[in-house]
């Protein structure tokens, strides 16, 4: 194969390489999203196709509800965005003759767990819907050298009251006692002291 034409197939190649990369990342976004569950403090932008006054940029309130016009109350947290996309559609049916909806998600408010103490990089995490302590961990850029390792606790808010729970890195990442590496949920707070 002259020089010229093999130069020409290495960069289609590398070209189709980074394309397929390019729609495996998308991908992989998208399904996440339909993962994603709204909380309260998420962006949402709502567009009716051809109904300018109905296109909308909301923020799910503490209460995990919004107020859209025309549909109400709508109930967004704990549901993921093409649920909610839904119902905007089936109430507007009422007045709009087959809508076209778009509830797209603008900025993430909700659904974040919180790193702080002797780790590298602290901070609020956005978290996917199965995330547990090891992974916020990791998230956080693991431990400095000056972290008490097994004085980790977990501090969780759920109906008014807090509950705090207890992590031992080195006997959980030793295989044992591994019911303390629980599921994390939204509002979380890891402290390394």
């Amino acid at each position: 194969m002259p020089p010229a034409v093999r130069s020409a197939t290495t960069k289609l190649g590398f070209v189709v390489f980074l394309l397929v990369a390019a729609l495996l990342h998308a991908t992989a976004q998208a399904q996440q999203l339909k993962a994603y569950t709204l909380q309260p403090g998420d962006q949402l932008d709502i567009t009716v196709w051809k109904e300018p006054d109905l296109t909308k940029q909301i923020i799910v309130r503490p209460d995990g509800k919004f107020s859209f016009p025309l549909a109400g109350e709508i109930t967004a947290s704990g549901r993921t965005v093409a649920q909610v996309q839904a119902e905007i559609e089936g109430r507007l049916k009422k007045y709009i003759p087959e809508p076209v909806i778009s509830v797209s998600l603008l900025n993430v408010g909700g659904n974040r767990v919180y790193v702080i103490g002797q780790v590298k990089a602290p901070g609020s995490f956005v978290m996917n819907p199965q995330l547990n302590v090891l992974q916020a961990l990791s998230m956080a850029g693991g431990m400095t050298p000056f972290a008490s390792v097994n004085d980790i606790k977990i501090i969780r808010g759920t109906d008014g009251k807090q509950s705090v729970l207890p992590f031992r890195y080195e006997d959980v990442s030793r295989g044992r006692n591994l019911e303390q590496n629980i599921l994390l949920e939204s509002g979380d707070v890891v402290v390394v002291p």
